[in-house]
């Protein structure tokens, strides 16, 4: 659902609620006025007949105010959300759209920015509140919390932005270089360098439009289509033959070990990107004569057996700051290295949801200068079976590399690792 419409969903919502709450106060405050009144005696208010039930399956945070500010219901989201403390309502702006609807009636709704409590990021919540008078002596304040609408938001502007300009870089660069062509159409050397690097151009445009297309088919982690068993020594063999050409280029050494006999449930299609990406990710970001390295291995979790498959490099490491983001749409630690090699910023991203939609996780160790282990934990075939369900059990972090420890603590609970296959 586009975010717009969600927010705008909640909104009518919101608004059809207020409508029967303020319907039945109504016909209660109608009631009430028919009734005797004790003047000299101030009684405690009492929600009208049917309100409390409507507010208490409500998915607002809701509170109820009477003539002196003091907050008479309130729903558990409303303490969540830090909107009531100590019996009275927190939120300045929101305490002044009440006193205003209790002297003119009038329903108001306004969008803010609240300061979040307890985090000490000063990060903002964002909400809407809508106020509304409950018979003629209570006001009723609802609250939709949009700060996760906001982000998505967010999220879907910059990556929109992001698409556009990567996308404008090749093209605009094959419009260039076809006028080059033409000009120079008396000169077979240039125009034979000229088309290189429109191949150059050509195949960087196929890259990013066929993985925004995979990253399309897994961002929803939905349930797996045509999952079956894969073999493991299957898709490593395919994920070195995809950065053969480039690790022998480097002089980079690929070594394989700890596949056999092991499988994986899954879709074969995904599971190959994704493992394709890491290796090609660490061959890209490794220094010439190097060494990149995939081992798999069977672990025990609560849920079932899990198949972890780490693919170490010796290259650049990844800083703390950027860890925390790498799985993001279009980032890149060095910007400049993934355009030199090609890269899209969006392979650690595909990664990401194919491991979320097979129920597994991926996650990153790594230090500057020391090299980088990603990690693929995913359901076993056979654990799959037994369980009768198309989703693995939940990670398991014991086997995490933890944080500070070499390079080398990464791989060395790995089966042992057979003779490098050396590429020329």
């Amino acid at each position: 659902m586009d975010v717009n419409a969600a927010v705008a969903a909640a909104a009518a919502i919101a608004g059809v609620c207020t409508g029967v709450i303020a319907m039945l106060a109504f016909r209660w405050s109608e009631r009430e006025q028919k009734r005797p009144t004790r003047t000299s005696l101030h009684t405690d208010p009492v929600l009208p007949p049917g309100v409390d039930t409507v507010l208490s399956v409500l998915r607002s945070s809701a509170v109820v105010l009477d003539e002196a500010d003091s907050v008479v219901k309130a729903s558990s989201a409303a303490y969540a959300l830090g909107l009531v403390r100590g019996g009275k309502l927190a939120v300045e702006p929101m305490l002044q759209m009440a006193r205003d609807t209790r002297r003119d009636g009038e329903i108001r709704q306004v969008e803010l920015d609240l300061p979040r409590r307890g985090t000490g990021r000063g990060e903002a919540l964002a909400v809407s509140a809508r106020v509304a008078p409950l018979g003629s002596r209570l006001v009723l304040l609802l609250v939709e919390d949009l700060t996760e609408a906001r982000r998505i938001e967010a999220v879907r502007r910059d990556f929109v932005a992001n698409v556009s300009h990567e996308l404008k870089t090749p093209v605009g660069a094959l419009s260039l270089l076809s006028e080059a062509v033409m000009d120079a159409s008396d000169d077979p050397e240039a125009v034979e360098r000229f088309a290189g690097r429109m191949q150059i151009e050509a195949t960087r445009l196929t890259n990013l439009v066929q993985e925004l297309i995979d990253l399309s088919r897994v961002q929803n982690d939905d349930p797996l289509e045509d999952a079956e068993p894969v073999r493991v020594d299957e898709l490593v063999a395919e994920a070195i033959d995809r950065s053969r050409h480039q690790a022998s280029h480097k002089q980079i050494t690929l070594a394989a070990g700890g596949t056999a006999e092991l499988q994986i449930w899954g879709n074969r299609g995904q599971l190959a990107a994704a493992l394709g990406n890491l290796v090609e990710n660490a061959v890209n970001y490794s220094p010439a004569r190097t060494r990149v390295g995939i081992a798999a291995r069977r672990v025990t979790a609560p849920g079932g057996d899990l198949i972890e498959v780490a693919v170490t490099d010796q290259g650049i490491g990844i800083s703390d700051k950027d860890k925390e983001r790498i799985f993001e749409r279009f980032y890149r630690v060095d910007p400049a290295r993934s355009r030199a090699t090609g890269g899209t910023g969006l392979g650690l991203a595909i990664v990401k949801h194919v491991a979320a939609s097979h129920g597994g996780e991926v996650t990153v160790w790594s230090s500057e200068g020391q090299g980088s282990t990603f990690t693929l934990r995913l359901p076993e075939a056979a654990a799959h079976r037994e369980r009768g369900s198309r989703h693995g059990g939940g990670p398991s972090a014991e086997h995490a590399v933890p944080d500070g420890a070499p390079a080398s603590a990464a791989t060395t609970t790995y089966e042992p690792i057979p003779a490098p296959e050396v590429l020329p």
